[in-house]
């Protein structure tokens, strides 16, 4: 018999977003989904357990498995980043085996600001239903990452922020930029005219895409 368990270090997921995908998930119903930061798959494996269960679904998922600053010596806890990517890899296979449904899971290994302007090279300008923004929490990535998966997203599609609030805790102090939230209120400001913001905790922020 196959091992059906899957191997998550943390409950990050688990803690800040689930509560809210319950209810917001099956109301985006997305088929098209992207997303940026996968880390162990802990996301990736809901949402395809959430919606394959249904109807067949297109998963992209962008990452380096490098980690970010606060991953690497000298910037917070060490994490092997070679074993957080083989869970992913070994989680998804689990949920992929689970629904009966088609997953068309693509990986996109590398820098998000060059998997993203592929994407649209490849001609994926308004194709996602839900994308996903939970990658490098440095604020120019995070505001590059907004920037162009607006590009990605549909009209009335729904995109994602993780760790709004999240702060990285330093010897000297917070450094606003090494936090996202300086970034997702600026794309916000500056893009308040083509969005809507969906009422949900503010650990992590929801839009909607409401004009191009």
């Amino acid at each position: 018999m196959q091992n059906m368990t899957y191997k998550f270090t943390n409950n990050w997921f688990e803690s800040a977003a689930k509560s809210v995908w319950d209810s917001l998930i099956p109301q985006v119903n997305p088929t098209r989904i992207l997303e940026i930061g996968s880390y162990e798959g802990a996301s990736t494996c809901y949402l395809i357990e959430k919606l394959a269960a249904s109807k067949n679904i297109e998963l992209h998922c962008i990452d380096t498995w490098e980690g970010g600053i606060e991953n690497k010596k000298g910037g917070g806890a060490e994490v092997n980043m070679s074993d957080v990517e083989n869970r992913f890899h070994q989680n998804t296979k689990i949920a992929i085996r689970k629904v009966e449904n088609s997953v068309q899971l693509t990986i996109h290994k590398g820098m998000s600001d060059f998997e993203l302007s592929s994407l649209l090279v490849e001609g994926k300008s308004e194709y996602f239903d839900f994308i996903y923004i939970d990658g490098s929490h440095q604020a120019p990535d995070v505001l590059s990452d907004a920037v162009l998966s607006f590009r990605l997203l549909k009209n009335n599609g729904v995109m994602a922020f993780d760790d709004y609030l999240w702060q990285e805790q330093l010897p000297y102090g917070t450094d606003p930029i090494r936090c996202p939230k300086i970034a997702i209120d600026a794309f916000t400001n500056i893009y308040c005219r083509k969005i809507r913001l969906i009422s949900a905790p503010l650990y992590q922020l929801y839009i909607q895409k409401i004009s191009d």
